[in-house]
């Protein structure tokens, strides 16, 4: 596994390839990119179950923003895929994928994280490791989430096309350019594995960087509109993750031709 991360460090800035390993558990080692995940998924989790306890027929203010934004994002998927039982197959997936990604991007910005941690001796030397860090700046956790909608992706397709009808957008041997043109499909397809990781990957790690450099050299006041330039990005992102997602399935549904 690698990640990316930035550090202070006694005499300036460091950045280095991996991720801060908190610990391990059966000799699997816990990171605290992983940690940070594993509390903004539990985080999610108590929301959903204490906001389902409390609905009413006359709704409040969270219950109606809550109905708004689903009901928002269900009507926009319906409208992409021409279908409202298509948008409620795959609904639940892209919806959580928006949620999750901008919950865990959100968390990365909030005090304490980064700050929090222990110090561990290496030799003759002691380095820090925080117990929480930015989750998106890990490339092993964007990589899961760019399989998770790959893997929707290829299943949206043969839902709707069959398995051969499907397999036959990029292996066809009916003509010389048909086989070509499918080998350049195929590999455009696994190519997105890469482009949906990095893409995340490398905006929330520029960001991250870019916060720890200013807040170096100028810790007071200038990182303020910074941080909230995160907070938009870390919107931005998630909401990109989701969207391509949901337009790649659209392609996908598409028969050959």
């Amino acid at each position: 596994m690698f990640s990316i991360a930035t550090a202070h460090a006694a005499e300036g800035i460091s950045v280095k390839l991996a991720p801060y390993v908190v610990g391990e558990f059966m000799g699997v080692p816990i990171t605290a990119t992983l940690i940070t995940t594993w509390l903004t998924m539990a985080a999610l989790i108590l929301f959903v179950a204490l906001l389902g306890r409390k609905i009413q027929m006359v709704p409040g203010k969270l219950q109606s923003t809550m109905e708004l934004v689903v009901g928002g994002v269900y009507d926009y998927m319906s409208d992409v895929l021409e279908s409202r039982t298509v948008a409620r197959r795959f609904f639940p997936v892209v919806a959580t994928i928006f949620f999750f990604i901008l919950a865990i991007n959100w968390v990365g910005l909030l005090p304490g994280v980064t700050s929090i941690g222990f110090y561990q001796m290496q030799g003759e030397t002691s380095s820090f490791v925080p117990f929480l860090y930015p989750a998106a700046t890990d490339l092993n956790i964007t990589i899961a989430f760019a399989i998770v909608a790959f893997i929707t992706i290829e299943i949206a397709g043969v839902l709707a096309l069959g398995f051969f009808k499907y397999t036959h957008k990029f292996i066809n041997f009916s003509s010389p350019l048909a086989f070509i043109i499918g080998i350049i499909e195929l590999i455009s397809e696994l190519a997105r594995l890469i482009s949906f990781s990095f893409r995340l990957f490398g905006n929330i790690f520029a960001g991250k960087t870019l916060l720890v450099v200013v807040m170096f050299f100028v810790p007071y006041l200038v990182p303020i509109p910074l941080i909230a330039f995160e907070v938009f990005v870390g919107f931005i992102q998630a909401f990109v993750f989701a969207i391509l997602t949901l337009f790649f399935i659209k392609l996908a549904m598409e028969a050959p031709h």
